[in-house]
């Protein structure tokens, strides 16, 4: 898959099948909508690639939205490789971006740069300056731009539609198990192993302790996990809170993994969750604290 930070599109990507989206967490549902794409891209010998934004457009117009996404960048990169795309291109979004009208975007992106063939869009897609550009918008300009306009239609489970907001919705209920279904594998917190104050070595259970950075909070308390480096894969146990037993200020994850006990200080790990034990509350002592851990321990 090549990866374009650009709009220096190279030849043999042009006349494409190509999707636009967010595509955050690259969900069951995308995963269905991408290989319709890659389908019609085989039956037509046509190169199938997708266009994101970076950052997420909801997350440039509000900055107060901070916790939002799913993925990283770098975990949509994984998941999308493995869809088997031969390009992807990630446009930055930004002031003079967002200032393209929907026709503008057509022309200058769908036309002149990446010369679409076939363009795959959900139904609510929105588009160009103020997002007045729709389905609607693409059909009345496709036959001036030489291309044709597929609206995807969304995967249901249980009557459901799966999609990003159902799955952050299921992340800040603690609801794991249902999430990770949606996802097709575990949903995953990547990040660097800041330096604590080592509370939890003290009372005998060392943590590994990561900022969630833009990632959605999870319901606060305690999950079993499991932890990923470059040079091991372990169980362990995580809360997401404020460690309200220490009056702690800051939303932290705090993984212990079981069977390690050295220094990974500016490491980089993978915490994957996969069940919710119980809530984030406040002890009395550290004695009930350690009480409860090992609880939490044997649970996870």
């Amino acid at each position: 898959m090549k990866i374009y930070n650009n709009l220096n599109i190279k030849n043999n990507h042009k006349n494409s099948v190509i999707l636009i989206g967010n595509f955050d967490g690259v969900h069951l549902g995308h995963q269905k909508v991408i290989a319709q794409a890659r389908q019609k891209a085989k039956k037509n010998k046509l190169p199938f690639g997708l266009i994101t934004f970076e950052p997420m457009p909801v997350m440039f117009f509000n900055s107060n939205i901070k916790s939002h996404r799913i993925n990283s960048l770098e975990q949509k990169k994984i998941q999308l490789k493995k869809c088997r795309l031969d390009f992807l291109v990630i446009i930055k979004f930004n002031r003079s971006f967002s200032l393209l009208s929907a026709e503008q975007f057509i022309k200058k992106i769908i036309f002149n740069k990446i010369r679409s063939k076939y363009v795959f869009v959900s139904k609510n897609f929105k588009f160009g300056k103020k997002r007045q550009g729709n389905i609607h918008t693409l059909k009345k300009f496709q036959n001036i731009y030489d291309f044709k306009t597929i609206v995807t239609s969304p995967l249901k489970k249980t009557k459901k539609t799966i999609s990003s907001s159902l799955i952050r919705k299921k992340i800040s209920l603690g609801k794991i198990k249902e999430t990770n279904k949606l996802l097709s594998r575990p949903w995953c917190v990547n990040g660097k192993v800041l330096k604590g104050n080592k509370r939890g070595r003290k009372i005998g259970f060392p943590t590994c302790n990561l900022k969630l950075k833009d990632y959605i909070v999870p319901k606060l308390g305690v999950y079993s996990v499991k932890v990923e480096t470059n040079h091991f894969k372990k169980k362990g146990i995580a809360n997401i809170g404020y460690r309200p037993t220490f009056n702690g200020q800051n939303l932290l994850l705090e993984v212990n993994i079981f069977g390690i006990n050295k220094n990974l200080y500016n490491k980089e790990i993978k915490v994957y969750f996969i069940k919710f034990i119980r809530p984030e509350k406040k002890f009395k002592n550290l004695e009930q604290l350690k009480k409860q851990i090992k609880i939490d321990i044997i649970k996870a």
